[in-house]
């Protein structure tokens, strides 16, 4: 089982930036996609962004493409979400989560990912 804590979140104003970052342990996650999820509240969970460990392949919400970057360090077994322009519609718990099936079609649907760190809050204001 794969370890996940996520930090970063924090308070900012509509327009700002944030970076989220999402630190694994507890087993190799080499072949593994990452992916953030967002859940706000009254809300369901929604697919943010993902990335394939080993090649860097990502794919994005159309929400927030063009405004978030997923990126991955691998020496450090950590992945990023950098927030940028951020809405007020953005505010929401941010989790990440590995999905261990490799990379397809699976990947923006939350029930493919088998493990989920607790979350980091993100509020934007107005």
């Amino acid at each position: 089982q794969v370890q996940l804590v996520e930090s970063g979140g924090g308070l900012v104003q509509t327009g700002g930036s944030l970076r989220l970052s999402c630190a694994a342990s507890g087993r190799t996650i080499s072949g593994y996609v990452m992916g953030w999820f967002r859940q706000a509240p009254g809300s369901e969970r929604e697919f943010v962004a993902a990335i394939s460990w080993s090649d860097g392949d990502t794919d994005y919400a159309s929400s927030v493409r063009g405004r978030f970057t997923i990126s991955r360090y691998k020496a450090q077994n950590t992945v990023f979400l950098q927030m940028n322009s951020l809405k007020p519609e953005d505010t929401a718990m941010y989790y990440c989560a590995t999905v261990t099936t490799g990379w397809g079609p699976w990947i923006n649907d939350e029930r493919a990912y088998a493990s989920w760190g607790q979350g980091t809050q993100v509020t934007v204001s107005s």
